[in-house]
């Protein structure tokens, strides 16, 4: 029985970030929402040039070092008042001053979590294989090689003219990669 795979999208080089950068923001006005650039370093501008909207990252952090925040303070309140109430020398049976440092540990740690999981559940991680696996020619990405790759799930994907606008673009070795 043959293999028969499906088409991933399309993957093109291009000579350097300059171009890709171009590149990107030519696909994004043409209407792409599913397309990823490859690149062995960071490139200045290119999240506005494709469209990317500011990460959820910071909100799960946030989220983490209040809960820390909140139960730090609510568990030392609970254990001073209710659990364990303890009057020594006519001091008050709570006192914000000596629950910073749990409360500030407790807020780093949850912090600091929320950004590990948080990174894995937004970046859907693991994922140990990806179809650009299979294309030799991307190993070169972290090096010194620049990628454009246009998902064959996008509504405006057609194979064809997707291949003519990245030739346009001067992409070149435009492979179609399967899944």
């Amino acid at each position: 029985m043959a293999d028969r795979r499906r088409n991933w999208g399309l993957l093109a080089e291009f000579q350097n970030p300059a171009r890709l950068l171009e590149a990107a923001q030519a696909v994004r006005e043409r209407g792409y929402t599913k397309f990823e650039t490859w690149s062995p370093f960071p490139i200045h501008g290119m999240d506005d040039a494709m469209g990317l909207k500011g990460s959820r990252l910071g909100w799960i952090v946030l989220a983490g070092g209040l809960t820390g925040l909140t139960t730090g303070l609510t568990l030392q309140w609970w254990a001073g008042t209710m659990a364990y109430p303890l009057v020594i020398g006519g001091k008050p049976l709570f006192a914000w001053e000596f629950a910073l440092p749990v409360t500030f540990e407790l807020s780093v740690l949850l912090s600091a979590f929320g950004a590990v999981f948080g990174m894995f559940a937004l970046n859907r991680m693991p994922k140990p294989f990806h179809p650009l696996d299979r294309v030799k020619r991307f190993k070169k990405v972290t090096d010194d090689a620049f990628f454009l790759s246009i998902e064959a799930g996008d509504p405006k994907f057609d194979l064809e003219e997707s291949r003519k606008l990245l030739e346009s673009l001067g992409g070149t070795g435009i492979v179609v990669v399967e899944e």
